[in-house]
């Protein structure tokens, strides 16, 4: 059998990974950018953040499943994950108060465990979420120029799954992410604005037809007419646009009444 000589070319091993394994992480965290870039931020925000979440289990080896955490300061956080299992380790931390992902968005730095059910940062939550054989996580806060946007869980079954490499790899995938994120968040604030905009229309338009009812029928300044509206607002604890619709839903069957005789 032929000896290798001396001089002979060897490959590194890197953190006990091989060349072969090296490339083939790198292929995946290129595919997993890839897919990010492709995504629009026009589709639903849950849709967009599940498909991040998606391609964080293609591009960190050794994930199992991801989940993420959009924060809303005015509204309640939005949580997706990518598979139940996720969902239930979520459901523990979120429920408590504490774990993996919320140091990671407070601090705004990576949160790496190989080990949660000794891991003394969450004495509450690791022992929980190792009795579901959950046993690392990778956290990952979605930080951009605005602050942190949010955080992104990676989990794997089995002990120490995730090295130095693995995180290292998470936030060069976390980066673009949470820009990703941010762009579909404040276009999905944009377009509630919008509704609640167009629903403020609309309420304005009912008040304004209630209110030119009421005056046909009792006469009196347009000001007086909306003092008696808001007068049957008050004491029948309705909503004012509630009123509103009333009058002009039986004004419209009254008319649509003497138009049938």
């Amino acid at each position: 059998m032929e000896q290798q000589r001396p001089d002979d070319p060897k490959e590194p091993v890197v953190d006990g990974v091989g060349p072969d394994s090296r490339e083939a992480e790198d292929a995946d965290l290129a595919s997993g950018l890839a897919a990010l870039s492709q995504l629009s931020v026009s589709m639903d925000l849950d849709v967009l953040l599940t498909r991040v979440a998606d391609y964080a289990v293609r591009a960190i080896p050794g994930a199992d499943g991801a989940g993420l955490t959009l924060l809303e300061p005015d509204r309640a956080d939005t949580i997706v994950t990518s598979a139940a299992f996720v969902r239930q380790v979520d459901d523990i931390q979120y429920s408590i108060g504490e774990g993996p992902c919320i140091s990671a968005a407070a601090q705004g730095s990576t949160m790496r465990s190989g080990s949660l059910g000794g891991d003394s940062r969450w004495p509450r939550f690791g022992p929980r979420a190792g009795r579901l054989g959950v046993h690392s996580v990778l956290s990952l806060p979605l930080i951009t120029p605005a602050g942190v946007v949010g955080a992104m869980n990676v989990y794997a079954h089995g002990k120490d799954v995730f090295d130095q490499r693995a995180e290292d790899l998470g936030e060069i995938f976390a980066a673009p992410a949470a820009v990703a994120v941010h762009n579909a968040h404040i276009l999905a604030q944009a377009v509630r604005l919008a509704g609640h905009l167009q629903g403020a229309l609309e309420t304005r338009s009912v008040i304004d037809q209630a209110i030119g009812i009421l005056r046909s029928r009792g006469g009196g300044t347009t000001g007086e007419a909306f003092d008696r509206l808001r007068h049957r607002s008050q004491t029948g604890n309705i909503k004012l646009a509630a009123v509103a619709a009333a009058i002009v839903d039986e004004a419209v069957r009254r008319a649509q009444a003497r138009h049938s005789e």
